[in-house]
């Protein structure tokens, strides 16, 4: 069974500020690493996102649409509508995700 993957451009915006960190404190290279991953990451969803678990900050409050996957340390979170797959968000595991969720939902 085959989805459709889009990142919206919250997500897509996520990838880009992971890698200019990356390349920043790191190098360039290993920022071209990690964006190739993760967008290959988000591109394995294309087959069986039902896979990813629900993140358990949204499943304590009862949030049941969303799923995850990582690459780590990082967490890509996503909704499955019928035969396609939207990409929301793109984050660094050892953040908390709940503050960055209440951070967009205020923007």
């Amino acid at each position: 069974m085959s989805y459709q993957v889009f990142l919206i451009a919250d997500a897509e915006e996520d990838i880009v500020a992971i890698c200019q960190y990356i390349a920043r404190n790191d190098s360039p290279t290993k920022a071209a690493h990690v964006k190739d991953a993760l967008k290959q990451a988000c591109e394995t969803l294309a087959v069986s996102p039902e896979r990813g678990h629900f993140p358990p900050e949204l499943e304590q409050i009862g949030v049941l649409e969303f799923r995850e996957i990582h690459f780590k340390p990082y967490r890509i979170l996503y909704q499955i509508t019928e035969k396609k797959v939207f990409i929301h968000c793109v984050v660094d595991g050892r953040r908390d995700l709940q503050e960055v969720l209440e951070r967009r939902m205020l923007r």
